[in-house]
């Protein structure tokens, strides 16, 4: 059967239709699932008791497990979370001034074999369904008590490789009579799927872009990100030019400073040559250190060059604070399964 969670309001509607019964309704589950958060069909008091026998035989209301559950020195909280198949994911709940933000999974394992990066380290087993997406909010706000105000979908996996859930996932969030979080609240990260950019570009929801970039050329792109080979920085930086043109709106670009690689001084030009003139704002990471890889964390120094750098040649920049990297909860630090001295 199908999970509850993985129907927005339009696919209710259909849903209901098909039915013959009135659309309206959709909105009426929509508020019982998300907004009583019921557990039980049951629960619904103002249905047919045939149409919620019907509920029954279709759908399931359910939950992931959560195995684990870790807490940072800063507050921020890393959940590993059983799917029903046994996969384990991550997800993280971090707390800021603006309030409650959650990195999402989007995929088991992910494929892009960015070298640097954690996640990567378990080849991509599968999607993730929309529900399992939607879950890691819904188990996040009932397993802390709070109210979810900010989403970033920037946990395990591409998730412009599972391109159609994470649609469906931002609607079903975005839906005001279910979870409610702005579109200008959500961040959907990519690490460089230009067809998939272009057709990002048409969605009608103002929800955010992040561009993982992490290079200014494609010499040092292509030793750390496979993708680059695909499609390098020149189509890339085409496609993130007719996403603005298309839509108006701000790209975040996402650039890991790795010791010795990536973060000198002519980095940072090239970097502002790149940019220029796009309407882009740029996140500089200091790289979270994985114990399997030999990259390592550009110093504090060099990382202030980069940044003044980018300020003087007027590139919109700041310096990403780090958030749950003493529990292995920071960017570029999710895995897939326990870890072996991990539990």
């Amino acid at each position: 059967m199908n999970s509850i969670y993985g129907y927005s309001q339009k696919d209710f509607e259909d849903y209901l239709l098909s039915l013959g019964e009135k659309k309206f309704r959709a909105k009426q589950l929509i508020e019982w699932v998300y907004r009583h958060k019921i557990k039980s069909f049951d629960e619904i008091t103002n249905m047919k008791k045939d149409f919620i026998e019907r509920l029954k035989s279709d759908f399931i209301i359910n939950r992931l497990e959560c195995v684990r559950l870790q807490e940072s020195s800063d507050g921020t909280k890393k959940f590993l979370f059983k799917l029903s198949d046994g996969n384990l994911i991550e997800t993280v709940l971090m707390v800021n001034e603006y309030g409650y933000s959650v990195c999402v999974t989007t995929e088991v394992g992910c494929n892009m074999g960015c070298v640097f990066c954690a996640s990567g380290m378990k080849k991509k087993i599968r999607n993730l369904e929309t529900s399992e997406i939607v879950l890691q909010i819904f188990m996040v706000e009932e397993l802390t008590n709070i109210k979810v105000t900010n989403i970033v979908v920037m946990g395990i996996g591409e998730p412009f490789d599972n391109y159609d859930n994470v649609i469906r996932f931002l609607r079903i969030v975005n839906d005001p009579l279910g979870l409610e979080i702005g579109s200008r609240h959500i961040t959907v990260s990519t690490c460089g799927l230009v067809p998939k950019i272009y057709e990002y570009s048409d969605f009608d929801l103002q929800v955010n872009l992040a561009i993982s970039l992490h290079a200014p050329n494609d010499e040092i792109r292509n030793q750390i990100m496979p993708i680059n080979k695909t499609y390098n920085i020149q189509k890339l930086i085409e496609a993130i030019k007719f996403y603005i043109e298309k839509t108006n709106r701000r790209v975040t670009i996402e650039y890991i400073l790795l010791k010795g690689l990536n973060d000198s001084m002519a980095c940072a030009n090239m970097l502002a040559d790149l940019l220029h003139g796009l309407n882009i704002y740029v996140n500089l990471i200091p790289y979270n250190e994985v114990i399997e890889k030999p990259y390592k964390r550009s110093s504090q120094s060099d990382m202030k060059i980069f940044f003044d750098v980018l300020k003087k040649r007027r590139i919109n920049v700041q310096l990403r604070k780090e958030q749950g990297s003493d529990i292995d909860a920071a960017c570029g630090q999710l895995r897939s399964k326990e870890m072996k001295g991990r539990v």
